[in-house]
């Protein structure tokens, strides 16, 4: 007899997460393993921010936090989407999870009924698909590819949409692809939104000051749509700050009070001194934000150069994020020592037990003809992995 729930046994576990562990029990057995799995900055919070979370420690912040965060960090977080995006909110439309994960979690739950429709473009980031389940809703994909940069045209939305549609997620610059929409195309896509009030767009926004050509642009920027774009954020990666745990939305004061309900009742407020870490990291200069960029700017060049010289391997050079995602379908039916090649989670496996790179199967993202690589990792690690992967790849 199965003493699971349904809804527990239907969820999949995190394929970036497996693979970290089975690269941690490939290391304890005495292999030298180089991960570009786990999708976090290689880089420790800046000391300013850790600093910060020492007064607060020393000034007593050890007592239940206000569910939907501090006054003073949503204020800065007003401030923050004034400052950078020209978004104008009050503090009654910001609310502070347990990361951006978290947040949108809230906001899937307080939306979807079971049976609506959660329109998903591919390659998507694994927890969305998950996420949607625990809703009782069901998704639908909108495939692209590395022809059309992994992005998807206003036509396919148009698409996609249907009666049952309650939202659409939207992410840029992406994780898996490092794809980043530009103002335009983003207006396009909201010409769209426009014809379906009811619909609503989460814009997952946690990589904008990872963007290596040109701005960010925010969805919420197209005023005809604001209403309707809920815009989700954190510090995790611009701060090098993943395991703080503080990510936070914008998005109408209606579904901001629902969303506080339902914290309220899961986890509560968000760990008092990360806060006061977070306000410090949104308030604080950006110097080291800057710097982690301009490095992850190397390692892109290094790691696309050195796949756009595999045969058999199609590459599109991203524009934000830290994550490269080459089609690699032309390898597929190939063989070593037997077994067979015949899709991007085979490979996947390949390189980790002939190559010793980690890397995740496009399958976890929706997009199976490709791989990603996390080059959040030393350009030191960088080389000997291409080295190891081309010498596998042959």
């Amino acid at each position: 007899m199965n003493k699971l729930s349904k809804l527990i046994s239907s969820l999949s576990e995190s394929e970036t997460i497996a693979m970290t562990r089975k690269s941690n029990e490939m290391r304890a057995k005495g292999t030298e393993v180089i991960s570009m799995s786990l999708g976090e900055p290689d880089f420790p919070t800046p000391q300013h921010i850790k600093d910060a979370a020492k007064r607060a420690i020393d000034n007593d912040y050890s007592h239940y936090a206000p569910v939907a965060g501090y006054p003073e960090l949503r204020e800065a977080i007003v401030d923050k989407f004034k400052r950078e995006n020209n978004l104008s909110y009050e503090p009654a439309n910001i609310m502070v999870s347990n990361g951006a994960k978290h947040t949108i979690t809230n906001i899937l739950m307080a939306l979807v009924n079971p049976g609506d429709e959660v329109i998903l473009p591919a390659p998507y980031w694994v927890s969305y698909r998950e996420m949607v389940k625990l809703t009782g809703g069901t998704y639908r994909i909108i495939r692209t590819n590395i022809e059309q940069n992994f992005k998807i045209s206003p036509r396919q939305l148009d698409e996609a949409i249907t009666k049952k549609t309650k939202v659409v997620i939207l992410n840029s610059p992406s994780n898996p692809s490092g794809a980043v929409y530009t103002e335009k195309e983003l207006r396009e896509l909201a010409i769209v939104i426009k014809k379906h009030p009811g619909i609503f767009v989460i814009s997952d926004e946690v990589y904008e000051h990872i963007i290596y050509e040109g701005s960010h642009f925010s969805l919420a920027q197209t005023d005809e749509i604001k209403e309707q774009v809920i815009v989700v954020n954190s510090v995790s990666k611009s701060f090098a700050m993943t395991g703080w745990r503080v990510g936070f939305m914008a998005a109408p004061e209606w579904l901001v009070k629902s969303c506080s309900n339902l914290q309220g009742q899961v986890t509560s407020g968000v760990n008092s001194v990360a806060q006061m870490a977070a306000l410090e990291a949104l308030t604080g200069p950006m110097d080291e934000t800057v710097k982690m960029r301009d490095i992850f700017l190397k390692r892109r060049n290094i790691i696309s150069k050195a796949f756009e010289k595999i045969d058999g391997v199609k590459v599109m050079v991203p524009q934000g994020s830290f994550y490269l995602f080459p089609d690699v379908s032309a390898l597929f039916g190939r063989s070593f020592n037997g077994n067979l090649v015949s899709n991007s989670d085979d490979l996947m496996w390949y390189l980790l037990e002939e190559a010793h790179v980690a890397a995740v199967s496009g399958n976890a993202f929706g997009t199976p003809e490709c791989i990603r690589f996390s080059y959040a990792t030393s350009e030191e690690n960088i080389v000997k992995a291409m080295g190891r992967i081309a010498d596998a790849l042959q």
